[in-house]
This record gives C-alpha cells, structure tokens and sequence, in this order.
C-alpha cells in the first residue's frame, strides 16, 4: 500500500505538471463501494483518474491492472461524483501508469487518455 500511496503522491505531480487542476484524492461516495484515486480539470473536460505504481516492468503492465471489477467500481463512483455537476459536464476516464525502481528513484509516467469504463 505505502508503493501504491507514494506512486498516486507522483501522479498527482506529474498531471498538475501537464496542466490538470486536481479537484479531489481518494474521493469515495457513502453509496458504493469504489475509489477515485484523483479527479481533476484537463481543460474543461473532468477527469476520473486511476493511478496503477508498479516496481517491476517484468509483470503485467500496470494499466492491465485497471480490470472489469476495478472499472466498474469506478465508474459507479464516478456516476456519483457527477450527481454534483451540471448535466452538460464533459467527462473522460484516464488512467496513470507509474514505473518505480525504488522512492529515491525518479518515476517513470504513462498517461492513457479516455480509457474504457466497459467492460
């Protein structure tokens, strides 16, 4: 978990230095069970943003991690989060991609834009 929480820490930094404006962290919802790892402003599109930090490239890529299960949570979270916002409001599911060899090590950052809630 301390991997997981140190590489949405990285992400968080990465998308605000692409531009994002980041609304929320770890946004949950009293009526379903799913987490948002970070929500924010790319433009005037809002986005739902799953961050996945892996050690190790020898595994399956971390954005292969973003399964049915995990996507459905989200978007039951996401359908929430947008109860609050106006019925025109543009969205997109992103996910983060984050390469660690260590903390003390820089990141490495892959960005899928407008990835796929289906299933």
């Amino acid at each position: 978990q301390r991997t997981g929480r140190w590489g949405e820490e990285q992400a968080y930094f990465y998308l605000r230095g692409l531009g994002y404006v980041i609304v929320a962290r770890n946004y949950r919802s009293a009526r379903c069970r799913g987490e948002i790892d970070l929500i924010g402003w790319d433009c005037d599109m809002l986005c739902f943003v799953e961050v996945k930090t892996r050690t190790s490239r020898e595994i399956k890529p971390p954005e292969a991690a973003v399964d049915y299960h995990k996507r459905r949570e989200v978007a039951l979270a996401a359908r929430e989060y947008l109860r609050s916002m106006p019925e025109s409001c543009r969205w997109r599911f992103d996910v983060v991609s984050v390469y660690c060899d260590g903390h003390n090590s820089r990141p490495q950052f892959e960005l899928f834009r407008n990835a796929s809630l289906a299933a």
